[in-house]
């Protein structure tokens, strides 16, 4: 029986037994030991497909962790890992964009928190964004890459911290300007629960707060 890599699809060879007695291979190629069969869920070879899949409807993570059936802090972990994997997108030069403030908060009610993201207006693909406080820092963050793609327009509210870091000449400022990424709030706040507004649903952790967001951005 040929066993093929769940890594590199590269040829097995027998390497002994696990501690419950299941066989063990080992890959000739990129040298990852695996089995045909786990006990556990969590090494199955779609988990990431089908934590991705549930990240992006909105689940919670009890709730992902129920439906997968492994433990809650696995799941963090793979989320992380998947976060950190995910490359931020290339950015076009001479675009327009629309730029915009989300208020969440981590933790607690009391430890208000702002999400900046950039919203590309034609593609209305994010190509930017950024966690923290409402600063010039933060927003800074996502200004920069903007300016480093030589943004043809930029669109935001009349926030007054976008005054200074943008061009006169590419700060637009006026009604409807800001249409896209307003409704992509609303998306935001309806798919992810950590999100919505009136919840006992929050995120804990800004790293997990980030790492979703990443997946639900870019992939």
């Amino acid at each position: 029986m040929k066993i093929k890599c769940n890594f590199c699809n590269g040829k097995c060879i027998k390497n002994g037994l696990q501690s419950n007695g299941n066989q063990r291979y080992k890959c000739c190629a990129c040298k990852k030991r695996q089995q045909i069969e786990y006990s556990y869920n969590a090494y199955k070879k779609d988990i990431n497909q089908e934590i991705v899949l549930f990240t992006r409807e909105g689940l919670g993570i009890r709730s992902t962790a129920r439906i997968l059936k492994i433990s809650a802090t696995t799941l963090l972990k793979r989320i992380v890992s998947i976060a950190r994997n995910i490359t931020k997108p290339i950015i076009s030069n001479g675009k327009t964009y629309e730029v915009d403030e989300l208020c969440t908060y981590i933790r607690h009610k009391k430890n208000y928190i702002w999400l900046v993201y950039a919203l590309e207006k034609n593609s209305k693909n994010v190509v930017s964004f950024n966690v923290g406080k409402r600063t010039n820092k933060t927003l800074n963050r996502v200004l920069e890459t903007l300016k480093l793609s030589d943004a043809k327009k930029i669109f935001t509210d009349r926030l007054k911290n976008y005054r200074y870091p943008i061009d006169e000449k590419m700060h637009f400022v006026k009604r409807f300007g800001t249409n896209h990424i307003e409704r992509k709030n609303l998306t935001l706040r309806t798919h992810l629960k950590r999100l919505n507004r009136r919840t006992i649903c929050f995120s804990k952790s800004l790293v997990i707060f980030t790492a979703v967001l990443k997946i639900y951005f870019w992939i």
